[in-house]
């Protein structure tokens, strides 16, 4: 495989967008990410969208967006994998640049949920659970986290509110996130006096649903001139793993084996081990899967993850930081986006730009993107350049 290089970035703030078409935020995103490469032309575009088709009514979506960017006779297609499609596109992307098909490549992560009735919504991400058995019985992926975090309450017996540390830390961290959905920070108190969403999930323990566009172009550095605009940064390793889609058909659902398996072989990769990650930008569509993450890669004990909150560990200037810019939490959940602002966040540390969310002397990032409960966990080893 060749040297793979994140050249350009580009994200649109993420919210409610009422006056704006999902192919509008895509462009406004790769548009943003073009002039932040140098003007670099893609051969390929990979589009991540999760509920376009359902939502929108819209499929072939990248030759949509490709068409209304001016980018007719390159190759383009859409990904779809859940939460975790904006991680699977952009390892296609790596994965064709890698290998010297193609020079130059764009991910673009879309989705738009904010004009359609929670209903609408609620059914076509319902779809994204194993239908026959999961979905047909009336199982939402909000009901599938408050099954897992009832069954963590009762296999490890954590204290009350113990799972509040972390939307505490995503709300401290987006609070410095000019892009980011909420950007205020919460008390401990506040969180505890949130009103249920599915017991025992409250309404900070669920990421919001929203609007946004994110975009990362790779390619190599040969291909770049030698007195670049920014600093580069190498994707050094890249892993998609999937696990069974629907909960009860593993021995443990409390293990996300996906995640770990992962991780692991990204870290391997990229010749890291787990403690050598100075940000790790993970998955927290709800506070249980935060916890089952730092479990699964190794940072915590089975029934500890938890426990990371408490001692400033997972601050921006503790030992293992983690949702930098506040996560799915603060900054939103954009469903075939997320993934992409993942990547585009841990590029801003990298390169120093963080302002500040900076994490200090950032050399490192590990960033992961699931799709329901670790049915696919996509993770990439992101590494500046010097």
């Amino acid at each position: 495989m060749h040297e793979v290089v994140i050249a350009g970035i580009g994200q649109t703030a993420v919210g409610e967008k009422w006056d704006i078409s999902l192919r509008e935020m895509a462009f406004y995103a790769l548009e943003i990410g073009i002039n932040d490469a140098g003007g670099l032309r893609p051969q390929a575009l990979y589009l991540a969208n999760m509920l376009g088709p359902a939502l929108a009514h819209q499929s072939h979506m990248g030759t949509l967006v490709a068409d209304f960017a001016g980018l007719q006779g390159i190759e383009a297609f859409s990904v779809e994998a859940a939460g975790a499609t904006g991680g699977v596109a952009l390892r296609q992307a790596y994965l064709a640049v890698g290998s010297g098909a193609v020079d130059t490549a764009i991910v673009v992560g879309v989705e738009k949920m904010s004009d359609q009735t929670v209903s609408n919504v609620g059914a076509a991400e319902a779809t994204l659970t194993d239908s026959d058995y999961e979905a047909e019985q009336g199982l939402t992926p909000t009901g599938q986290a408050a099954l897992l975090m009832r069954r963590y309450i009762y296999e490890y017996d954590p204290p009350e509110y113990a799972f509040g540390g972390f939307p505490v830390l995503a709300h401290k961290n987006g609070a410095a996130n000019k892009f980011a959905m909420f950007q205020k920070a919460i008390r401990p108190e506040l969180y505890q006096r949130a009103g249920m969403v599915s017991e025992p999930l409250n309404m900070f323990d669920v990421a919001p649903a929203a609007d946004g566009a994110a975009a990362v172009i790779l390619t190599r550095p040969e291909l770049l001139p030698k007195q670049f605009a920014h600093p580069l940064v190498r994707i050094s390793g890249s892993s998609v793993v999937v696990d069974t889609l629907a909960l009860h058909d593993r021995p443990d659902p409390l293990v996300f084996n996906a995640a770990r398996l992962s991780a692991a072989r990204a870290l391997e990769m990229a010749g890291k081990t787990k403690h050598q990650i100075d940000l790790f930008e993970l998955f927290d569509a709800y506070s249980i899967y935060a916890a089952l993450t730092l479990e699964a890669v190794g940072y915590a004990q089975p029934g500890t993850g938890w426990q990371l909150t408490e001692d400033g560990r997972l601050e921006l200037d503790g030992e293992l930081p983690i949702m930098t810019f506040g996560g799915l939490k603060a900054r939103g959940n954009p469903g075939g986006a997320t993934g992409l602002y993942q990547a585009v966040e841990a590029v801003l540390q990298l390169r120093g730009d963080a302002g500040g969310n900076q994490v200090k002397n950032a050399q490192t990032a590990l960033i992961q993107a699931l799709g329901g409960p670790a049915s696919t966990a996509a993770s990439h080893v992101l590494e500046s350049i010097s």
